[in-house]
C-alpha cells in the first residue's frame, strides 16, 4: 500500500522559487571580481536566473547537457547555478586552482557545451581553447559579456522543473591527487536532501535570522551546500569574491553583520593573524564551520577563547555532497566538563540523518566504536556517490553498498569520528601506524610554526619514519631540537619524528589541503639522519 501524499519532486528550482516568494527582499551581497560591493535580492536572483535559462535554451542547451562554471562566490555565479539546473541541464563547477591540463581534461571529459567564467580566469581557458572541441561558447561573467545577454533575455512562460528528482543537477570533479580527476554527478534529490541536513540544528543550523558568509568556494563541493541552504532558509548571503585575506574577510564579517561562516583552516588562520595583529574583535560572528582539511585544535580554541566564536569541526568529501560529519556536542558530551568536551569536539564529528559510517579492518569486517580501533572509513547514504561519471573507477561500493573514503579513522563511544590519516599518507613504522595528522596538529600549536606537514621517509630498519616539514611564521626562529622537545610527552615516544625540515613554502592543492604528493616529490633524494 502506498501513501496518499502529494508527489512533489525535490528539484532545486523549488529552493530559489521559495526564496523569491517568502524571502524575496532578503539580500545577496557580493564583493565583485572588480572590487566594489554589489547588492541584490533573492527576488532579483530568481528573475535573472530565469533569464539565464532563456539564454541557454536559445543557445541550444538541452536537458542533460553540461554547462561549465569557472567562477568565485558571487551573485552572478549563483544565478548561473539556478539558471542551468532549472532547465534540467547539469552545472559543472570548474576549479580554477587545478592545473590548466587538469581543467582541460575535465572539460573534455564532461563535454561542456557552454562555459561561464569570471574574467580573471579567461586566460586559463584561452590557453587550451583549441583543445576543447565540445565547447561552443565561453561567456565572461562581467558587464560587457554577461549583462547584455541577461538584459535581452525574456523568460516568458519558460518552465522550470517538471522532471524527475533523480535528474542530474551538478557535476564536480575530485582534485585528482591520486590519478586523473573523477566526476561526481549530483542529483536534484541528493542535493535537496543534503540541504535539509545542513539546515538542521546539529549541523550548520542555517536559519532566516542568519547572515551567511560562504568563504568555501562554490566550485569546492557546492560551497558545502550553503548556496542551497542559504536560499532555502531565507538567510542573507554574503559572497566574498576574490579577496580572501584576513582584512577583507574581517571587513565583510563586520559591515554585513555575518553570524555564520564556513571555510578551510588556512582562511581562518589568516583571519586570526589579522585579528591578533590589529587587536580587532568580531562583534556579530557566532559560529564558524571549518573543514576541507584537519582543523588544528589551537585554531579552534583561539577563536573560542579570544573571540567568543564557536568553531565547529566538519568532515566530508566531494563524494558525500560534501557533508559527512559535524562536531556538535550531543547530550552526553554536552554534560561533560569543558575540558572533557574538547576531547570529542576536536574530532571531525558525528553523522547527520542520511549518512551511515563504519570502520573496517583489512578484511572488511566491522571494528568497534571504542575510540581505539583504527580502520578504513566507510560511508553510505542518501547523498553519497554510487559511482563516478562515465563509470570511471568501476564499481566503487563494497558488497554492502559502502564507499571506501580512503581515510583511516576511529569512532568513539559517543559516535564521534576522528580521521587519523589518509590511507596513502599513514606512516607505517615497524609494522605499526603513526598518525601524520596528529603530529601536524601538535606541531602547528607551536607559536613559531605557521603550517606543517608530516610525511614518511624510508628507513632501513623501521620501513618508514616520520619527518616534520615546517614553515615558520615571519620573523620567527626555532630549531629542530626545540620542535622535538615541544612534541615530547604529547605523543608516544616511538612516534617522535626523526627529523624536522624547515622550508619557505608548504604547497597546497586545488582544495586548500596540503599537497603531500608534491612535498614527497620535492624531498626526492632526502635521507633520514637516523637511516
Amino acid at each position: 500500500m502506498l501513501g496518499l501524499m502529494q508527489d512533489w519532486p525535490l528539484t532545486l528550482d523549488r529552493i530559489i522559487a521559495h526564496a523569491r516568494t517568502w524571502h524575496g527582499e532578503t539580500e545577496v551581497v557580493s564583493r565583485s571580481i572588480e572590487g566594489p560591493i554589489l547588492r541584490s535580492t533573492y527576488g532579483q536572483i530568481h528573475e535573472r536566473a530565469r533569464r539565464l535559462s532563456r539564454v541557454l535554451l536559445d543557445l541550444g542547451v538541452q536537458p542533460g547537457d553540461r554547462v561549465g562554471a569557472m567562477a568565485l562566490n558571487t551573485g552572478r555565479h549563483l544565478e548561473v547555478w539556478y539558471g542551468v539546473m532549472g532547465i534540467g541541464a547539469v552545472c559543472h563547477t570548474l576549479n580554477p586552482r587545478m592545473s590548466p591540463d587538469q581543467i582541460c581534461y575535465i572539460i573534455n571529459h564532461a563535454e561542456d557545451r557552454i562555459i561561464f567564467c569570471d574574467a580573471i580566469f579567461l586566460p586559463i581557458l584561452h590557453s587550451r581553447r583549441d583543445q576543447m572541441p565540445s565547447v561552443q561558447r565561453i561567456i565572461a561573467l562581467n558587464d560587457e559579456d554577461y549583462e547584455p545577454l541577461i538584459a535581452a533575455a525574456a523568460p516568458g512562460d519558460l518552465a522550470w522543473g517538471g522532471f524527475d528528482e533523480n535528474t542530474a543537477a551538478g557535476l564536480c570533479y575530485t582534485s585528482g591527487t591520486t590519478g586523473e580527476p573523477k566526476g561526481v554527478l549530483y542529483s536534484h534529490r541528493s542535493n535537496f536532501l543534503h540541504t535539509f541536513a545542513t539546515m538542521s540544528a546539529d549541523v550548520m543550523g542555517v536559519s532566516s535570522r542568519d547572515v551567511v558568509l560562504p568563504v568555501v568556494p562554490m566550485f569546492h563541493a557546492n560551497a558545502w551546500g550553503l548556496a542551497f541552504s542559504g536560499p532555502a532558509a531565507g538567510a542573507k548571503l554574503v559572497m566574498p569574491g576574490a579577496k580572501l585575506d584576513g582584512a577583507s574577510i574581517f571587513e565583510l564579517l563586520e559591515t554585513e553583520k555575518v553570524t555564520l561562516s564556513a571555510a578551510v583552516p588556512t582562511v581562518f588562520q589568516m583571519l586570526l593573524t589579522y585579528l591578533r595583529e590589529t587587536g580587532q574583535r568580531l562583534t556579530t560572528l557566532q559560529r564558524v564551520v571549518i573543514g576541507g582539511a584537519a582543523l588544528p585544535p589551537a585554531l579552534m580554541h583561539a577563536f573560542q577563547d579570544e573571540q567568543d566564536v564557536l568553531v565547529v569541526h566538519a568532515w566530508g568529501m566531494t563524494e558525500t555532497s560534501p557533508l559527512g560529519v559535524v562536531s556538535m556536542p550531543e547530550s552526553r558530551v554536552a554534560a561533560l566538563s569543558p575540558a572533557a568536551q574538547r576531547v570529542h569536539l576536536e574530532k571531525q564529528g558525528r553523522p547527520p540523518i542520511g549518512i551511515e559510517l563504519r570502520i573496517a579492518d583489512e578484511t572488511g569486517a566491522d571494528l568497534p566504536h571504542d575510540g581505539q580501533a583504527v580502520g578504513r572509513l566507510m560511508v553510505r547514504g542518501v547523498f553519497v556517490a554510487g559511482g563516478y561519471f562515465r563509470g570511471e573507477g568501476g564499481d566503487i561500493l563494497d558488497d554492502r553498498g559502502f564507499f571506501d573514503t580512503g581515510d583511516i579513522a576511529t569512532i568513539d563511544e559517543y559516535g564521534f569520528m576522528e580521521i587519523t590519516d589518509r590511507a596513502k599518507d599513514v606512516i607505517k613504522s615497524g609494522g605499526e601506524w603513526i598518525s601524520s595528522i596528529e603530529i601536524e596538529n601538535l606541531t602547528m600549536a607551536h607559536p613559531a610554526v605557521e603550517i606543517a606537514a608530516v610525511v614518511g621517509a624510508a628507513h632501513p630498519k623501521w620501513d618508514e619514519r616520520p619527518v616534520v616539514v615546517a614553515k615558520l611564521k615571519p620573523e620567527a626562529s626555532v630549531d629542530r631540537a626545540e620542535i622535538l622537545a615541544f612534541l615530547e610527552g604529547k605523543i608516544p615516544r616511538w612516534w617522535t619524528p626523526d627529523d624536522v625540515v624547515f622550508v619557505d613554502d608548504i604547497p597546497l592543492g586545488p582544495t586548500g589541503k596540503v599537497d603531500k604528493k608534491l612535498i614527497r616529490q620535492r624531498m626526492a633524494g632526502y635521507v633520514l639522519p637516523t637511516a
